[in-house]
């Protein structure tokens, strides 16, 4: 069996990052540690990222886009769940050598890292832990739970998508005693691509994200499958074949056979992303477990209005920026109607969308805050955090 990697002595870093899943693993926690750690890289700061090594082909150390990656042998997989007991051990190692800690929750280790950390810990909270009804998956939940309950508590600041988020977290009771903040998830401006996907002059709606059960994917098949119009298009962009938990792709492929103006572009990187919102005139997130949607926020940024279902945190995005519908979730009529009200939303609609979405959630305003956040906590600061907790008490309150 394969060891932890050693670390004897790693140089000093301004950050640590500990995250059960990285890259090249594609989910929008992930994206949101990745997009974070090389962003303050490419500014100059010295940033380390530990991992669970959740494919075997990995290797145990490497510099991606300037950021040190370890990663941790993975013995075991339970459904979403790593188990990989060399994991804290070298979360601790090389947070012995950082300034800060920043930890991504859920993560089931979390409160151990909290309190063995040598170091100051920034928790961002990203969402409750969703998993598919099932004695074990609902262990699993009130286990992880139960550690990010301890972690929150002790972190020197915590950090949620908004307040819309936080406070309807089952975590709320923790949540709202913490010194927190809310900073949006950093979101790429994807504007100037191609439309290589586009197929008819009809509407094309667009869904991105990892095909598994909580983004609600039977529920917009069906609400697709009832629009009566041959030129319409769905596109459906995303991984389903190294998704944790397992994946919904068997459905989709079956409504896609039912239905041949259904198209499944599996994973999409780099410029085919731009060519993906280049192609959608709708995007929809139809979720059923979210915290915010990153696909969904650049989507807005294109000027493309997104239909999303009314789960905390992931209505989020259009209620900040009115560039959207939002819908209940699993109700496929309902959708179906938001669908096609959106696509006959004009071009000045759009265009002051997109306008509004890009100064909310840009990559650098993100950058920006959690930088000064950093380098507030590592200090031993406080004002910057109670000032950061006011600002969410206001926007909670409006």
């Amino acid at each position: 069996m394969s060891r932890a990697p050693r670390v004897v002595t790693p140089p000093a870093y301004d950050l640590c990052v500990a995250v059960n899943y990285y890259a090249p693993y594609v989910s929008g926690l992930t994206e949101v540690a990745k997009v974070v750690a090389e962003g303050l890289a490419a500014r100059g700061r010295s940033v380390a990222v530990v991992a669970c090594r959740h494919d075997p082909e990995l290797p145990l150390t490497e510099r991606l886009n300037g950021v040190d990656v370890y990663r941790a042998p993975v013995v075991a997989k339970i459904g979403r769940g790593l188990v990989s007991p060399g994991f804290p051990g070298l979360v601790r190692k090389v947070a012995a050598r950082s300034r800060v800690l920043h930890l991504h929750l859920p993560m089931l280790e979390a409160a151990p890292l909290t309190a063995l950390s040598p170091v100051p810990v920034v928790s961002t909270y990203h969402i409750d832990l969703w998993l598919p009804p099932s004695p074990v998956n609902r262990a699993a939940m009130a286990v992880t739970r139960r550690s990010a309950a301890l972690a929150l508590r002790r972190s020197a600041a915590v950090v949620v998508n908004s307040e819309d988020q936080a406070a309807h977290s089952e975590l709320w009771p923790v949540l709202r005693s913490t010194r927190r903040t809310a900073i949006a998830a950093p979101c790429a401006d994807r504007r100037g691509g191609e439309p290589r996907y586009r197929e008819t002059a009809g509407t094309h709606f667009g869904f991105l994200g990892r095909i598994v059960p909580d983004k609600g994917l039977t529920y917009l098949l069906e609400a697709f499958t009832g629009i009566d119009d041959p030129e319409a298009r769905l596109l459906i962009g995303g991984d389903y074949t190294t998704v944790a938990g397992g994946s919904v792709i068997a459905e989709v492929r079956a409504a896609a056979d039912r239905d041949p103006r259904i198209r499944i572009l599996g994973l999409l990187g780099g410029r085919e992303i731009h060519d993906f919102y280049a192609s959608t005139d709708v995007f929809t997130l139809p979720s059923v477990a979210e915290s915010f949607g990153i696909a969904q926020a650049e989507a807005m940024m294109c000027g493309i209005p997104s239909v999303t279902t009314d789960l905390p945190g992931g209505r989020y995005p259009v209620q900040a920026t009115g560039h959207g519908l939002i819908v209940p979730s699993r109700d496929p009529a309902a959708l179906r109607h938001a669908l096609l009200e959106a696509a006959s939303w004009g071009t000045e609609r759009r265009t002051a969308g997109a306008l509004r979405a890009r100064e909310l959630f840009g990559t650098e305003s993100c950058l920006d805050r959690y930088a000064a956040l950093f380098d507030d906590v590592s200090a031993g600061g406080g004002a910057l955090l109670s000032a950061a907790h006011d600002d969410a008490g206001k926007e909670h309150a409006a």
